[in-house]
């Protein structure tokens, strides 16, 4: 069953959804003028009518009974928000320009993670037009929204969508998505997009009086879980997997990063992953380009990213949390929460070799073992990085690495990052240090829930920050001060710090190291205490290695990489990046002293061939 309405010219629409909660479904046209149309009864549930004298741009809602009138759960487009009527859509009236387009490998992504309403000074897809330009010019080939899905109001970081087929009013709404991902295809970049699959907000969610979305068999984060395996659960699977395939279709989104896989459960014989991941590489094969799915779990579990012929879910990659709290901890000294698990350099070099560091060994945090071994899985399965919406801004104050460490320790977690063999992530302004916040904000309309997250949220990390008062999120001042100041780009280390990303990125894409994304082909050294980390790695035709200095103090270091003679390609002590100027040499040699800076990051490079 399609669901949603559907446009099917010559004035007509056709309107179909599941509602196995009610006796008695019609659908009522509201503007541009009012009509009501009774819906006839399917199997499972379902309700459908066709051929409904309504066009594209007429706005419905479904009576349900005798009097309850609600939005379509699957509204693609909201105009009024999350409490007016639904929209319908014509996708076919959209002329698209990428047909040529091939998309990118997610191996070659070099992805940019960023908020719609604050990246830009219009907090619009139109703002993030305006900068494609500079995105390509720093290197990203692809850009990941955080969500899209219409939530209450016009300030939100997205994870409180209602109507997870209706594309944000406040962002441009349908017909300006997809003039960014068009743009985007023309100018090479791909374009992901964050979904969320385990819960919807708290406001304006009013698919409960259509069926049994939810299930009180499990208890989340946010309350009853969504019905993926009790009675009805096949109306929930079809519209989550329909949702998943309209973003393909509709949108032309290269790949779905699926939010919080953990708050996502099924005891079914088909977990529900592994069916949207069988159904998107059907669309895949079906049109000519392969799709992705990347998911964000904190489970460390092979069988998320294990092939479904290996009796895995097949999500194409995932992100890797391990790498982040592995140089974030190790950096700023902090030891509380989930960090307390974190801090040594030999968790980092863990990261490096496995993509996890928990396999099944005891955590601190969660009193118990965590994990299994990654050890096999290849490099392509991990995105890493060492700032994101989460880590950011569910800190209570929303600091950025910027805000809480020195301007050289900047550039060496840029090179912690790109030399690992992992796809890397950017957040929005990392690269040139920004220095604005990115905190929690929200514009509901119900009191009594802003009243709710206020409190949610002190109470959440009252450990991580005691004796700190919250920033009111529903403060629209909270909103302004997360968007961009692009006009600090231009000024000293902000200049430095980016120029050093776009090197960084261009190393990356032209060495055939980092292009082989390598487990294997790599050793470590930690040397001084533990503090100076001797990375290197190889392929058939070069060889790099990478001297890095997680201290705040200069140390001298002897490397014992036997045979190992390279040329310095790069140095964050140099003045052109910022700095004060190096003691390492142009030229490396093993067992030779050498004194390294405070946090200075140096690759070498030796041709082989």
């Amino acid at each position: 069953m399609h669901l949603g309405a559907t446009y099917r010219g010559d004035g007509k629409s056709s309107f179909t959804v599941w509602a196995p909660n009610q006796k008695t479904v019609s659908v009522k046209i509201v503007h541009p003028h009012e009509d009501i149309y009774t819906m006839h009864p399917e199997f499972l549930g379902y309700w459908r009518i066709d051929d409904v004298p309504a066009y594209a741009g007429y706005q419905y809602v479904y009576k349900l009974g005798n009097s309850l009138e609600r939005p379509d759960p699957a509204s693609r487009f909201q105009p009024h928000g999350v409490h007016g009527p639904s929209e319908i859509i014509d996708h076919s009236q959209f002329n698209w320009n990428d047909s040529s387009w091939e998309g990118i490998k997610l191996r070659d992504m070099i992805i940019y993670e960023l908020h719609t309403g604050t990246f830009s000074p219009e907090g619009t897809f139109e703002g993030i037009i305006k900068k494609l330009n500079y995105l390509k010019d720093l290197g990203i080939n692809a850009i990941e929204l955080m969500p899209l899905a219409q939530f209450p109001g016009e300030r939100n970081w997205g994870y409180d969508g209602a109507y997870l087929f209706a594309v944000q009013n406040s962002y441009g709404g349908p017909s300006g998505l997809k003039k960014l991902v068009d743009s985007c295809h023309q100018h090479g970049i791909a374009v992901l997009i964050d979904v969320v699959y385990n819960h919807f907000g708290p406001e304006g969610t009013y698919i409960q009086d259509f069926g049994p979305y939810f299930t009180k068999k499990y208890n989340t984060p946010w309350g009853d879980a969504v019905n993926y395996d009790e009675a009805w659960s096949d109306g929930v699977r079809n519209f989550v997997i329909q949702n998943a395939i309209s973003w393909f279709k509709d949108y032309h989104i290269d790949a779905l990063r699926l939010d919080a896989i953990h708050g996502i459960y099924d005891f079914g014989a088909k977990h529900i992953l592994r069916e949207l991941a069988e159904e998107t590489e059907r669309f895949s094969n079906e049109n000519g380009r392969k799709r992705y799915l990347i998911a964000e779990s904190d489970l460390n579990d092979n069988k998320v990213i294990t092939p479904t012929e290996q009796n895995g879910y097949g999500i194409d990659a995932q992100w890797s949390d391990d790498f982040h709290h592995a140089v974030h901890a190790l950096l700023t000294g902090e030891r509380k929460s989930y960090y307390c698990d974190f801090g040594t350099l030999d968790h980092l070099i863990k990261a490096y070799r496995e993509g996890y560091v928990y396999t099944w060994n005891y955590s601190e945090n969660r009193k118990r073992f965590h994990g299994s071994s990654a050890s096999q899985l290849s490099a392509e399965k991990f995105v890493i990085c060492t700032q994101n919406h989460d880590q950011i801004g569910n800190r209570l104050m929303g600091e950025r690495l910027s805000q809480l460490l020195p301007f050289e320790a900047l550039k060496l977690t840029s090179g912690v990052m790109f030399m690992a063999p992992y796809i890397p992530l950017l957040f929005m302004g990392e690269e040139f240090g920004a220095q604005t916040p990115f905190m929690y904000f929200i514009s509901h309309s119900d009191p009594d829930l802003v009243r709710a997250v206020r409190e949610g949220r002190a109470r959440e990390f009252a450990e991580m920050h005691m004796g700190k008062q919250a920033p009111d999120p529903q403060g629209s001042d909270t909103f302004d001060k997360c968007k961009l100041r692009w006009e600090c780009i231009d000024k000293p280390n902000h200049v430095q710090l980016l120029l050093f990303y776009k090197e960084m990125i261009r190393l990356r894409k032209k060495s055939l190291v980092f292009t082989e994304m390598n487990k294997k082909n790599s050793s470590f050294e930690a040397l001084s205490d533990k503090k100076v980390l001797v990375l290197r790695r190889w392929s058939k035709n070069q060889d790099l290695l990478s001297v890095m200095n997680f201290s705040e103090k200069s140390v001298p270091v002897i490397s014992s990489n036997a045979e190992f003679k390279g040329v310095k390609i790069i140095d964050s002590s140099d003045k052109e990046w910022g700095g004060s100027g190096s003691t390492m040499p142009l030229e490396i040699e093993p067992d030779k002293e050498y004194v390294i800076q405070p946090y200075e990051f140096t690759i070498y490079v030796k041709d082989n061939g």
